[in-house]
């Protein structure tokens, strides 16, 4: 039973007092049975074995009863917030100072003096408080600039090293006085000693080094602008730059190197996250274009590439030399690839707010090419203003090439078109449809009914506007994004008329009404990787552009196709069907040239008519199909 055990544990220690050894080693055991233990340690400070075991660290002679005694308070503060609320006094506090400062005491004492520190701030605002009143958190930042020597850098193995475990255990202990909840008092009394993480981190890129270091800066920094703009004063920010410069260098042949270096891109967006305009500092280093080689890297997790794209989002949100670099370096097809593939929710935020950063800017840049009074006063300007219109002129070019694929698609389509004449229908079903033309020569309903065929689809051409693709935009086709449904008054138009738009039509004039992020497919596989990249670049980052000029030549289309039906003539007469025996023709040229003929043969008639129908049928199995697969 664990209540007997801590109970003859306690005695053992009661009764064991000239005995150091057997009082470590029932120490020992405590904490074991305390350790990830809530309900014995809060009996054993029920018992009053925690207090016991406090007196018992300050009052014994021996050294590694000292250091038993403050692990096993560590440990069961640890597990137990009633017993970190009971023991988080000024009075222990001070008791801590005193291990730290006497010089007798051993290096291994003050790691558990300061461990014991850590377990009694951690998550704890009243302890975050003892530490800053009693003076021990300087007495930490003391021990942070002088518990290793400049000699003692290139430690060779760290976790054997007293000093360097030391060390990182005080590192440890003063990003938990500043963090969770943020201290803002403790964050401005510890940035006193950024000087001295910037030169360990200008000395040292180990990663026994850098990662504690990096992790005291990120959380000492964070939500405090005061303190961000501090570390940028002292030249923080461009140390940090060159260290990613560094590791990035090293990182194609050492997957240790790649992973500090996303490290160190945490703490560089912590430095500007409250500030972006402090991110100029980072555009001479050419961090955005490294941060975009560290992005492509495949072995990253989902929770380093939101770090990686949130950094990139800060360095340009104000920046423009960063935005310019951004998107020279192809970060912009990056973006949307990242949008496009990723199913995590927190992923998608983060390209979305590089994208909009990226929309804000070319919408500045837009504005700047009109102005012709734009000076430029020295050589870097005239060649960033440069860059600038040769963005333009890039989106521009995308519009071109855009109506191009349009225009070839269109075609593509209209050669693949294969329509077969059903020749061998029932001479009965045959008779009556002649007859009921000689009777009618001109038939409303059928002639209203054409018309609406041919003007229908079109009202699903109009809805281009306000839409936007995200693809990836330079590289190869990919795999297909989602074409929803199109515009729900004419869908039901449509379906109560019982005439669907054909697919081909559907697939190329409606596109979704927001942005596709799942990468569920819904309808087809028409549209190439490439026209929906060049589609979302104009639509997404040229708003002004008139976007109905994409549909103009389907319009065209349209117009030319919605003639009214002439009148039969008599059916014995030659049609130019019957006279284009000796032309070169092919099934879809001789179709067109059979509707353009005012006076059709009965023979010609029936070919026309029968052609419609299996047209008819072919749309209305398209649009059965389209329905189930949306």
């Amino acid at each position: 039973d664990v209540k007997t055990d801590l109970n003859l544990l306690l005695e053992c220690l009661k009764y064991q007092m000239d005995c150091p050894l057997s009082q470590k080693e029932a120490l020992i055991t405590i904490y074991s049975i305390c350790q990830q233990n809530s309900e014995a340690s809060e009996y054993f400070r029920e018992i009053g074995g925690l207090m016991f075991i406090n007196d018992l660290a300050k009052s014994s002679v021996h050294c590694i009863v000292k250091e038993a005694a403050l692990f096993t308070l560590g440990i069961i503060i640890e597990s137990n917030v009633y017993c970190q609320q009971t023991l988080c006094t000024s009075a222990l506090f001070e008791d801590l100072i005193l291990f730290l400062i006497k010089k007798d005491s051993g290096v291994n004492l003050k790691r558990m003096s300061v461990y014991v520190i850590l377990v009694l701030v951690s998550n704890n605002k009243d302890g975050q408080t003892y530490v800053r009143d009693t003076g021990c958190i300087s007495l930490l930042l003391q021990l942070f600039r002088t518990t290793l020597h400049t000699s003692e850098k290139n430690l060779s193995d760290e976790n054997t090293d007293p000093c360097y475990q030391l060390w990182s255990s005080v590192c440890s202990t003063l990003c938990a006085c500043v963090n969770n909840p943020q201290n803002e008092d403790n964050q401005n009394i510890c940035c006193s000693a950024f000087p001295y993480a910037k030169e360990w981190l200008e000395s040292c890129t180990k990663p026994e080094i850098v990662r504690p270091i990096c992790s005291f800066l990120g959380l000492t920094v964070a939500n405090n602008s005061y303190v961000q703009k501090y570390f940028v004063s002292i030249g923080g920010l461009d140390t940090l730059a060159k260290v990613l410069l560094e590791l990035m260098h090293d990182s194609c042949s050492s997957h240790s190197s790649m992973k500090l270096a996303v490290v160190v891109t945490k703490t560089l967006d912590a430095c500007i996250a409250n500030n972006s305009a402090m991110g100029v500092v980072l555009a001479k280093y050419h961090t955005v274009s490294e941060l975009l080689k560290l992005l492509s890297n495949e072995t990253l997790s989902t929770g380093e590439k939101i770090s990686i794209i949130l950094t990139i989002g800060h360095c340009t949100e104000v920046c423009e030399e960063n935005q310019c670099e951004l998107l020279q370096n192809n970060g912009l097809p990056l973006m949307i690839h990242v949008l496009t593939e990723s199913q995590d929710e927190e992923l998608i935020k983060a390209a979305t707010f590089v994208l909009q950063n990226c929309k804000r800017m070319t919408e500045q840049l837009s504005l700047k090419l009109h102005d012709n009074s734009l000076s430029v006063n020295n050589a870097e300007e005239l060649d960033v203003q440069v860059r600038k219109r040769c963005l333009q002129d890039y989106w521009k070019k995308a519009k071109e090439i855009l109506h191009r694929i349009n225009s070839i698609e269109k075609e593509h389509d209209e050669e693949k078109e294969q329509v077969e004449i059903f020749v061998d229908e029932s001479s009965a079903a045959n008779s009556e449809a002649l007859k009921s033309h000689e009777v009618n020569p001109v038939d409303p309903e059928k002639c209203a009914e054409r018309t609406h065929k041919d003007v229908c689809c079109p009202q699903l051409t109009s809805k281009l506007d306000n839409q936007v693709l995200a693809p990836h935009v330079t590289s190869a086709p990919r795999k297909n994004e989602t074409v929803k449904s199109v515009d729900a008054a004419s869908t039901r138009q449509t379906e109560q008329r019982n005439i669907p738009c054909p697919v081909p039509e559907l697939q190329t004039d409606s596109v979704p009404s927001s942005l596709n992020i799942n990468g569920k497919t819904a309808c087809g596989n028409n549209r190439s990787g490439l026209q929906a990249g060049l589609h979302f670049l104009v639509t997404f980052f040229l708003p002004s552009l008139d976007q109905h000029s994409f549909c103009s030549e389907k319009t065209e289309r349209v117009k030319s196709t919605s003639a009214t039906s002439s009148s039969h003539k008599m059916a014995d007469l030659r049609c130019l069907g019957c006279t284009a025996a000796g032309l070169s023709l092919n099934s879809k040229t001789f179709t067109k040239m059979l509707q353009s003929c005012l006076h059709r043969c009965e023979h010609h008639r029936v070919i026309l008519e029968a052609e419609e129908r299996y047209r008819g049928e072919l749309r209305r199995l398209t649009a059965g199909n389209n329905s189930r697969s949306a």
